[in-house]
């Protein structure tokens, strides 16, 4: 079996290619993709040479960890089966070619435990569940109470800042781009120059490497800052203001399995909105255009392939 899929030959370098996928296994099902996302954080690094040592990095590769499509073939031991509405959170499928995350192609191959089956009336919001599921990963690591401080009103942001709505906290969020602080969220999106609030929790989603500094100034005694983006440049900061505070930093790695459980179960009863996120919507045929604009153009929140018309 065949797919279209979006191929990195070398940084700055995109385009589509048909490749062979792997055949599948017993434990394995065939997913044909409706939606994939494009990624400003990892896939940007991905794009432009600066992803930092990472296991299984190399050129050629297929990006992509946000896809959404329908079962088409089900191993008898994958535990899915045909027609499923799924989410995919990467493959690794192409032969040679190097899934680094897979995910941006338009059928894939990958072992049924990994696929999360949710409802089909979220369509192409649901390419938004890995982000989520990130979020949901950094809150749950740390303790309950007191104000969080999310950094960065981007999509991992305001759905950091959603979780929290929804687990009784009470965020604030800091950005600095005017356009992206209008509109209603359901609670405070200010300039950081305009706040001098002390926090208990700071949750940094802008994978700025030159914060933490900053962020150790805004800390309450004991309080923590979690590391939420994917930097590419060393961190570090100075050691006596985080004495002072006795300051705790902790990385929110990759999510687990039950991070996305937990928000595919919240967004497939409604009860997390993943609305307004989505912002732009290009055919995978124009792939090319549809990441320079994800990663050039700052009214791009996110930016949705649509695979459906094969490209």
């Amino acid at each position: 079996m065949h797919a279209q899929a979006v191929i990195l030959d070398r940084p700055e370098r995109l385009g589509l290619e048909r490749l062979v996928l792997d055949a599948p296994g017993p434990s394995d099902a065939t997913v044909e993709v409706a939606w994939s996302g494009i990624s400003t954080g990892t896939e940007r690094l991905l794009w432009s040479g600066r992803m930092p040592d990472f296991p299984g990095m190399g050129y050629p590769l297929v990006p992509g960890y946000e896809s959404v499509g329908r079962v088409v073939e089900a191993g008898p031991d994958s535990g899915r089966r045909v027609g499923e509405t799924v989410f995919v959170p990467g493959a690794r499928c192409f032969g040679p070619v190097r899934g680094l995350f897979g995910g941006a192609a338009s059928h894939l191959v990958a072992a049924g435990a990994r696929l999360r089956p949710i409802p089909a009336s979220l369509s192409e919001r649901g390419i938004l569940l890995a982000l989520a599921a990130t979020a949901h990963h950094a809150l749950a690591g740390g303790e309950p109470g007191g104000r969080t401080l999310v950094v960065g009103h981007g999509v991992l942001g305001r759905l950091l800042a959603r979780l929290a709505l929804l687990s009784g906290l009470d965020p604030v969020v800091w950005e600095r781009e005017p356009a992206r602080r209008g509109g209603t969220c359901g609670y405070p999106v200010v300039d950081p120059a305009q706040d001098e609030t002390a926090y208990a929790r700071i949750i940094d989603a802008s994978g700025g490497a030159g914060l933490l500094d900053a962020l150790i100034a805004r800390l309450r005694p004991g309080g923590e800052v979690v590391l939420a983006g994917f930097y590419e440049a060393p961190l570090s900061f100075a050691f006596p203001p985080a004495f002072l505070r006795e300051a705790r930093i902790r990385v929110s790695a990759q999510w687990q399995p039950g991070d996305l459980d937990a928000v595919a179960a919240l967004a497939g009863a409604g009860t997390l909105s993943l609305d307004g996120l989505v912002t732009h919507r290009r055919p995978a045929g124009d792939a090319p255009d549809a990441y320079r604009t994800a990663f050039g153009d700052p009214d791009c929140l996110k930016m949705v392939l649509d695979w459906r018309a094969r490209p």
